[in-house]
């Protein structure tokens, strides 16, 4: 990468300038289960179906109140609680930083466990806001004490909690975020992006709350390149952070592809069941594979730590097979990789490249 000329310098803010930019992997043909995709692509015939349906949209036109067809299509889907309202983003991303916009008041702050999402942080950074991150135990679960402690200091804006988490992969204990939550001086985000292939969903117990939002996403549902996440929460709530929402931030192919693959929602349940099986056949091979650890996971990802996650990472890169390294995140996942759940065929040829790289 080339040098900033100086005269820039003095423009882009300094912090900026020190950060690292969300680094996406080079995957051209490769065996791709580094991002936690949903490997599946439409069947031929939804295919053409949806290219029908997207070739006589207007595109001329600003996106219109289709838009909140899509907002009730996922209410009803996700099942929301009365009196609660569904917020749009470009990505869960999107989100994320509107929710640090929102909040961005005097002496606010972010906390989140760690390892964790590097967008939680990344947004309080780029907002100017303090972030707070708490170590999870060595067997990724949440340290209570440290956590309560760490709210009771900080007083945070803003709590997520990633249910279940990336790059852990595993729910946490229900009692402790109760504690969590109760503790809460601002808000709390549980954030279920990966909710399609979990055991649990909070969205039963949300309307206990009026300080919790639950945030998803159709990335994990099979949208990855559509770019949609959504947040629900008690309707004033999402009221004003929904005044620092660009208008027309949902496009209309973006929101078209959401309503369609709503209407079709038995396909993807049907391939998240069987993305859930296809984890649970990788688990057992990994649990016997000598020199492998893995850890049981909610999510269509499977941490696993190796004696060398570089030399493995890079073996198994040699080999076709891309997998996310994720070794030098945090202390906690030293020597340790993320394993994308894929295709049968996917999976198979990741297990080989995998032996042949330890």
């Amino acid at each position: 990468m080339s040098a900033l000329a100086p005269r820039f310098k003095k423009l882009i803010r300094q912090d900026v300038q020190s950060m690292h930019a969300y680094a996406v992997q080079e995957s051209a043909g490769m065996v791709k289960l580094d991002a936690m995709e949903n490997p599946h692509r439409l069947p031929a015939a939804l295919q053409a179906h949806l290219g029908q349906r997207l070739g006589a949209l207007a595109l001329n036109r600003y996106p219109d109140g289709r838009v909140n067809d899509l907002r009730r299509a996922l209410a009803d889907y996700a099942q929301m609680p009365e009196g609660f309202d569904i917020m749009l983003g470009n990505g869960s991303d999107e989100l994320i930083s509107l929710l640090a916009m929102a909040c961005d008041v005097e002496g606010g702050s972010i906390l989140a466990p760690l390892p964790g999402f590097v967008m939680y942080g990344m947004s309080a950074q780029l907002q100017g806001l303090k972030f707070i991150g708490v170590p999870l135990t060595a067997d990724f679960e949440l340290d209570e004490a440290a956590m309560l402690a760490a709210i009771a200091e900080h007083q945070p804006s803003i709590i997520y909690l990633a249910y279940p988490n990336n790059p852990t992969a595993n729910l946490w204990d229900d009692a402790v975020i109760e504690k969590i939550i109760a503790a809460a001086p601002g808000l709390v985000v549980l954030d279920e992006a990966y909710q399609p292939f979990s055991s649990k969903s909070y969205i039963d117990r949300l309307a206990r709350h009026s300080h919790v939002l639950l945030m998803r996403t159709l990335s994990k549902f099979g949208l990855a390149g559509v770019r949609l996440g959504y947040m629900m929460g008690p309707k004033a709530l999402i009221a004003e952070i929904d005044k620092v929402r660009p208008p027309y931030n949902i496009s209309v192919l973006n929101y078209e592809c959401a309503l369609f693959a709503l209407e079709h929602r038995d396909v993807f349940a049907a391939q998240a069941q069987e993305l859930v099986a296809q984890r649970a056949m990788l688990f057992e091979a990994l649990a016997a594979m000598h020199g492998v650890k893995a850890w049981k996971s909610d999510a269509n990802m499977i941490l696993i730590r190796v004696p060398d996650a570089s030399k493995t990472f890079e073996g198994m890169k040699a080999r076709g097979v891309l997998v996310k390294n994720v070794s030098k995140m945090h202390v906690l996942l030293a020597n340790c990789l993320r394993l994308t759940v894929g295709t049968a065929d996917e999976n198979t040829q990741m297990l080989a490249a995998l032996r042949e790289s330890l």
